[in-house]
């Protein structure tokens, strides 16, 4: 298998090339072309896996996977403009619902509990994140460009919770608010989310919730 990112990091499609035998399983809508003697098949990686998705993690309850009967040339692309990352799985990552794209390898798609304190860490996920488990390539997408950041034993990350993208399963957080009562209500933060090493998480460079701030103000604005 190959693959290369096209038109990065701002309007990223991905192009996989398989080899006979080999496939890619997507979330659904994510296929922009395909070329070659390839199948698809859908499912919803186990009923439950997929309900949870759909219900808790706000995802499609199905996947598509491709599988070449000779060699293939499958692109996939998420809905927003940005870029695409290549993160190798083994163990558990927690992803934000919106940034799974695809995977290889032996990986199970469902979701992670994040507490009572996930409803303040990120007001569009809830309590849940979604857990890519098992082994194998996964690729995550986010609105704007992906930048990892890996933390040592001992040091601490604040970030916003609306540039969260992924993070190790084994990676500890607390959620709090951004400053003093001042900055909380006026510094345009609310609340910001505190990341404890060792391990790596991945941000994005844009935020999505003010993308519709501004188009909110501007349909108001007519």
């Amino acid at each position: 298998m190959k693959w290369e990112k096209l038109f990065s990091p701002t309007y990223t499609i991905l192009k996989i090339e398989l080899e006979a035998g080999e496939q890619i399983t997507s979330e659904a809508g994510a296929f922009v072309y395909g070329k070659g003697d390839y199948e698809i098949k859908t499912s919803t990686g186990g009923i439950g896996k997929g309900l949870l998705r759909a219900i808790a993690g706000g995802e499609s309850l199905f996947l598509n996977t491709y599988i070449a009967r000779n060699k293939t040339e499958i692109g996939l692309a998420p809905d927003l403009p940005g870029d695409v990352e290549k993160i190798e799985i083994n163990g558990e990552v927690f992803v934000q619902d919106s940034s799974y794209l695809a995977h290889i390898g032996d990986i199970e798609v469902t979701v992670g509990w994040r507490g009572i304190k996930g409803l303040f860490a990120e007001p569009f996920s809830g309590l849940v994140w979604l857990k890519l488990k098992g082994k194998g390539t996964a690729w995550l997408d986010a609105y704007g460009a992906i930048m990892p950041i890996d933390l040592k034993s001992g040091e601490v990350i604040t970030v916003d919770n609306a540039h969260f993208v992924a993070m190790d399963a084994s990676m500890k957080w607390s959620v709090r608010k951004f400053g003093g009562l001042k900055s909380f209500f006026f510094g345009g933060e609310g609340f910001v989310v505190d990341i404890y090493g060792p391990g790596r998480l991945y941000i994005q460079t844009r935020n999505f919730s003010g993308l519709i701030d501004i188009i909110k103000n501007s349909i108001r604005g007519r």
